[in-house]
């Protein structure tokens, strides 16, 4: 029996590496990259993140040597969180001048002043109950909240931070930002917002890191739920129309779907944040010698580009850097 004349062969183009590199339709850059810290007014040294291999909080005097190797790797930006030694139940710390997060804006852009220092804007880490906004009883005040978010966006624009990152999920956020900072003087301060993130089960780490875990409850009334899909573009265009600069979509590695909808739909930067348990999920498996850790993060980070991310907040970010160099 003889096979078929085969004209079409696409096996043609993947026989070389070379060949494949000519073909290749997504690419990872350097570029793409931004890499979250988490500075700790508490401490005076490193402390090593448990669920987190890897990952630190630092003290305030290590943030510029970190801002330093950042850009020496051409990491183009870092997203800077921040734990405060006092909480309150309004988060009062977010809008103290001389706060951790302003402090370290400071530093980080003495350190690297080419480096694009975003300053993550919510209150998780400065309430004592750990949710992210004003308490009337068990529920966020939505509009109390917004207020709160205002002199908090002004302070780290007075700090010098090249964009604020709203990230709580309020209704009307980056209105009331963008409001705020245009009448503040800081009309060409960039907002991205995190329009689409989820009440995930993937930020538990990230909880550790950031001391940030709420004393009761969940924060599934202001965060969307994991199942909706049309939200999530409902969310992205009333951000655009709010003025937002730049879009994220939080978690990323279980919502493929949703960032390329997002991305799609609006002509905005895209941005999404990998987050602490698709990166201990990872690493976990990669002490136990399951996967090879480098092939799996590497194929990752092209899977959210592939998907229409144009930027990826990632605690690989160093890693993938030094590995990018390797492959130049």
């Amino acid at each position: 029996m003889s096979l078929p004349d085969l004209l079409i062969r696409p096996r043609r183009l993947r026989r070389s590496a070379t060949v494949r590199r000519m073909v290749r339709e997504t690419t990872l850059s350097v570029d793409d990259l931004i890499y979250p810290i988490f500075v700790d007014e508490t401490i005076d040294a490193e402390v090593p993140v448990a669920s987190m291999p890897g990952v630190s909080r630092i003290p305030l005097s290590q943030v510029g040597a970190v801002a330093q190797e950042v850009a020496a790797l051409g990491i183009p930006g870092l997203i800077l969180f921040g734990i405060p030694a006092e909480k309150d139940a309004v988060g009062s710390g977010g809008w103290d001048d001389k706060g951790i997060v302003q402090e370290a804006i400071r530093a980080a852009k003495a350190a690297a002043p080419s480096l694009c220092v975003i300053a993550d804007t919510c209150f998780c880490e400065y309430t004592d109950h750990g949710h992210c906004g004003v308490l009337h009883g068990e529920e966020v005040d939505n509009d109390e909240t917004l207020l709160n978010l205002q002199k908090e966006a002004l302070s780290y624009a007075r700090a010098g931070v090249d964009m604020v990152a709203p990230s709580g999920m309020m209704d009307g956020m980056i209105a009331a930002i963008r409001d705020a900072l245009d009448e503040g003087g800081f009309a060409d301060l960039p907002i991205m917002s995190y329009a689409v993130k989820y009440a995930s089960g993937y930020f538990g780490p990230f909880r550790d890191a950031a001391d940030s875990a709420p004393n009761f409850g969940d924060r599934a009334s202001y965060q969307m739920d994991p199942a909706n899909r049309r939200e999530a573009l409902k969310e992205a265009w009333l951000d655009v129309e709010e003025g937002a600069d730049m879009l994220m979509v939080k978690p990323a590695l279980a919502y493929m779907d949703i960032i390329r909808e997002i991305k799609d739909a609006t002509q905005l930067p895209l941005a999404v944040y990998n987050v602490s348990g698709e990166y201990a999920m990872v690493k976990a498996a990669a002490e136990k010698g399951w996967i090879d850790e480098r092939r799996v993060v590497m194929e990752t980070m092209l899977g959210f580009k592939r998907a229409g991310a144009d930027l990826i907040l990632t605690y690989h970010a160093l890693d993938v850097a030094r590995w990018l160099q390797e492959i130049d």
